[in-house]
């Protein structure tokens, strides 16, 4: 049986218009070939962007100047939403070097949200990790009605993208929308990575995120204008970081582990880093689209993966952990990953779940 290549390398990340997948008047035709688009990306690069998507501007901006806003409050301000009054529902705010990658502290404060649950949602009312209601600031008042406008405008493009995703596996449209992904976990970030020397007091890069590969399906990530993500590319045994700048309309988006456990390493969940050169603070929003946290997540049965083995590699990745060896749903895999990024959570949230 074959095997997918065991590296792929890439000079930059592709745009893909994926307008003929949000337009409820395209044809079949007209998003597979966007579908083909997407699945030449996912394995070469595993990182591509998206223009074309109907997200409203307006909303965009509007999100944008609201997080500045509260960005720019006092700490202590800030810290009223800390994360420790979110609970087991991890939400709310962490200052600078609250998070870590890697076990070293990321040069970034942020935000954290989900889908809006009230207290009557089953998975709520059995103290699930990760669900629950959100935590907003008092000002800016705006943000909370842009958030959830956001929240509700990704996920209509996510579950678009993914059709285009079935579709380039040779699957129905609706193969993810019906199954893993019919009720999805939500989550949503807003980070801000302030300026700052490039490297640490002991010497090495002072990452706004280090090295890591993300946890899910599918992340839209809108980015400001001030750059500073970088992509892996490895070809050869030679790696090398390629620079995925803004691009005006865009979002960046990106598979993850679980994508990756679901195509056998065909479609490969690539790691990814965050330096802030610019002089000022830059912004990040990434979308994180993901599978329910029962969904119990195994390799695809897919026309397009046919013949194919799995393609491990463990001892490529950033922390050394097969993808593949996994088993289990996406909420076991999840629980064993956050921990780690917040360690002073770790026991409450665990407990809980």
């Amino acid at each position: 049986m074959n095997s997918p290549p065991p590296s792929r390398g890439f000079e930059q990340v592709p745009v893909i218009d994926v307008r003929a997948l949000v337009d409820p008047s395209s044809t079949l035709a007209e998003r597979q070939a966007v579908a083909e688009q997407l699945g030449a990306a996912c394995r070469q690069s595993g990182f591509f962007y998206v223009v074309g998507h109907g997200v409203d501007e307006a909303l965009q901006r509007r999100l944008e100047t609201a997080s500045r806003r509260f960005f720019a409050l006092p700490v202590e301000e800030k810290l009223a939403i800390r994360m420790a009054r979110g609970g087991a529902a991890w939400r709310g705010y962490f200052p600078v070097g609250g998070e870590l990658t890697s076990g070293r502290p990321d040069r970034k404060e942020g935000l954290y949200f989900g889908t809006e649950l009230g207290p009557e949602h089953p998975l709520v009312r059995a103290g699930t990790p990760l669900h629950g209601p959100n935590l907003f600031p008092q000002e800016p008042s705006s943000l909370r009605e842009a958030v959830l406008d956001y929240l509700a405008a990704l996920t209509r493009l996510g579950h678009s993208l993914m059709g285009g995703i079935a579709l380039s596996l040779g699957l129905e449209e609706d193969h993810f929308s019906a199954g893993v992904m019919t009720d999805p976990l939500v989550l949503f970030r807003i980070f801000n990575y302030p300026p700052g020397p490039e490297t640490a007091g002991d010497g090495q890069p002072a990452w706004g995120v280090g090295e890591h590969t993300d946890y899910g399906v599918l992340t839209l990530l809108k980015q400001d204008e001030a750059g500073g993500l970088q992509v892996k590319s490895r070809a050869d045994g030679e790696v090398r970081w390629i620079d995925a700048p803004p691009i005006p309309g865009s979002f960046v988006c990106n598979i993850g582990d679980m994508l990756d456990r679901m195509t056998r390493g065909v479609y490969r969940s690539t790691p990814h880093r965050v330096l802030n050169r610019s002089g000022r603070d830059r912004l990040s929003l990434p979308f994180f689209f993901d599978p329910g946290w029962n969904a119990e997540i195994r390799p695809l049965e897919a026309p397009a993966l046919r013949d194919t083995t799995t393609a491990e590699d463990a001892h490529e990745r950033w922390d050394q952990r097969s993808v593949h060896a996994f088993q289990g749903t996406y909420g076991d895999y999840l629980l064993g990953k956050v921990g780690k990024v917040f360690p002073e959570l770790r026991s409450e949230v665990l407990s809980n779940g």
